[in-house]
């Protein structure tokens, strides 16, 4: 082929009902299914351009990337290389709007533009389910990056159909996400080691048995706008995988003084009469989520709460796409 290249865009995602540990570690399969919602005006725009040098190379952000972070770029470089039938090494440049690796699925959308990208540059025309599974392959969560708004990833039996869909449009249900930034710097301790160490918890066999039941009223919540039974269950969900994480060997804790202030107050403030429910992600920063008219009013709460840093505010995205 000759050397091409290709740019695309996606959103982050934010789990209502999480993805926390893995039956295989290595395709990224999960120990239950889940469902999120991508996170609009958030975004990593990654372009993929396969030439003639010896290796691959990464910039995020302007800063060149080597180790680890180089590494598992190339895996999924090497996954569509065989697709594709060629042997072009590739340059990757990204960008993202947002912070990375505090909570916020840089991951999920860093791997998703990751995939729609070098697919394309490798003059492949894959479906959805077939990006969702290649993008599952560099970060499970980047699995639901790909389709648009309300999303649900199944779990599948094998390889082939553990992949995420849409279960509602963006403009199904007008949710705002406000994200409490309470630490915008990168964490200890990334999601892929804190997942191969979920199985050391007590508590996550009986988190996962209990998952289809979490994600059927949160399906049914959303597809029928019930805000109250969509707080109460991503807040519960979200409390059992941090309570797995904090009860690992070795434990994470990665809440802070200033993220457990913010569940005291959300919970106040859903009980005077305010639409809002919160949820964590592997970090220390805190969503609320919140009917999208009350954004304004959310927004400015959160950021009288001491050490709230930064509030970033996103409606309901769309699908990973190439720009």
């Amino acid at each position: 082929m000759k050397p091409s290249s290709a740019t695309a865009q996606a959103n982050p995602n934010i789990a209502f009902i999480k993805y926390w540990g893995n039956r295989d570690n290595a395709l990224r399969l999960p120990v239950n299914g889940s469902i999120s919602m991508n996170l609009d005006g958030l975004f990593t725009r990654t372009t993929v351009s396969f030439n003639s040098a010896k290796t691959d190379s990464l910039t995020i952000n302007s800063t060149p990337v080597t180790g680890k972070g180089l590494e598992r770029v190339s895996y999924i470089l090497d996954i569509v290389r065989k697709m594709a039938d060629i042997n072009e090494r590739a340059e990757v440049t990204s960008e993202n709007n947002f912070p990375a690796g505090a909570g916020i699925a840089s991951s999920a959308a860093a791997f998703a533009a990751l995939a729609v990208a070098a697919s394309k540059a490798a003059g492949l025309n894959l479906s959805e389910p077939e990006l969702s599974v290649l993008a599952r392959r560099g970060s499970g969560s980047a699995s639901r990056s790909i389709p648009a708004g309300f999303v649900e990833w199944q779990m599948g039996k094998d390889e082939a159909d553990s992949y995420a869909f849409s279960i509602a449009p963006a403009a199904h249900w007008n949710l705002a996400d406000c994200v409490a930034i309470v630490n915008a710097s990168h964490k200890k301790t990334g999601s892929t080691e804190g997942h191969a160490i979920a199985g050391t918890s007590p508590l996550q066999e009986a988190r996962v048995a209990d998952a289809p039941r979490r994600i059927e009223i949160c399906r049914n919540a959303i597809l029928n706008k019930d805000f109250e039974a969509f707080a109460n269950i991503i807040e519960h969900d979200s409390d059992m995988m941090h309570s797995v994480m904090m009860t690992s060997k070795p434990p994470l804790m990665y809440w802070q003084a200033a993220t457990l202030e913010i569940f005291h107050q959300v919970r106040e403030w859903r009980a005077s009469g305010l639409p809002v429910g919160y949820t964590v992600d592997a970090g220390a920063n805190v969503h609320v989520l919140c009917l999208g008219e009350y954004k304004a009013e959310v927004e400015k709460r959160l950021r009288e709460i001491p050490g709230v840093s930064n509030v970033l505010v996103a409606g309901v995205g769309g699908a990973a796409k190439v720009v």
